[in-house]
């Protein structure tokens, strides 16, 4: 009996100690490989732009707008100037560097853009607020040369063709890189919001 309870006893221990080793083991084990997973996933992190738009081709320019949904006449005449289709001679001569390759990206005066930007009438009227992000093609004298609507919310209610006329050919001063002006590429935000 008394050989019983020493094999007995001596089985609890071995058992408990194989016990004590495997969570000591797992616990290392899945701590190291933590470690592991963090330097690797560190050492891959890069900074990239996915996203950075190209200056369209003359061929890519949209020919026709979308037509508001809700038609309204008036007595009071656009303030917009309709051109035809394929009458624009747009060229890109210059190479626009993308707004992560510039240390000091242009400046705008907030007062003029505030001055140049038109509310869309018949948002205006429907009680709608705006944001839109727009892709700016500034030339190393600061002025703004092409627009790029990137982001309309809500869409097709007159906000970023509101917020492209404020800012082409707006003059600002230019963006820099190693000390030197530039042309960029450069996003902006425009929110439009009633009072």
């Amino acid at each position: 009996m008394k050989y019983n309870n020493l094999l007995r006893l001596l089985l609890f221990v071995s058992v408990a100690v194989l016990h004590i080793l495997f969570i000591l083991f797992f616990v290392i084990y899945t701590k190291a490989s933590s470690e592991q997973e963090l330097g690797e996933r560190a050492s891959v992190m890069k900074l990239v732009d996915v996203n950075e738009l190209t200056p369209p081709e003359p061929e890519e320019l949209p020919m026709v707008e979308a037509i508001a949904e809700m038609m309204i006449e008036t007595d009071i005449a656009p303030l917009q100037t309709v051109v035809a289709a394929g009458t624009l001679n747009i060229t890109y001569d210059e190479d626009y560097l993308p707004q992560f390759k510039v240390s000091v990206p242009p400046k705008f005066d907030e007062r003029e853009i505030a001055a140049a930007l038109v509310y869309p009438p018949i948002a205006q009227r429907s009680g709608l607020e705006g944001r839109v992000i727009l892709e700016l093609f500034v030339d190393r004298t600061g002025t703004v040369r092409q627009v790029v609507v990137l982001q309309e919310n809500p869409a097709d209610r007159g906000f970023g063709e509101a917020a492209s006329k404020a800012f082409l050919g707006l003059k600002g001063v230019p963006a820099q890189a190693n000390d030197e002006p530039v042309s960029c590429r450069y996003r902006y935000p425009v929110r439009f919001v009633l009072k």
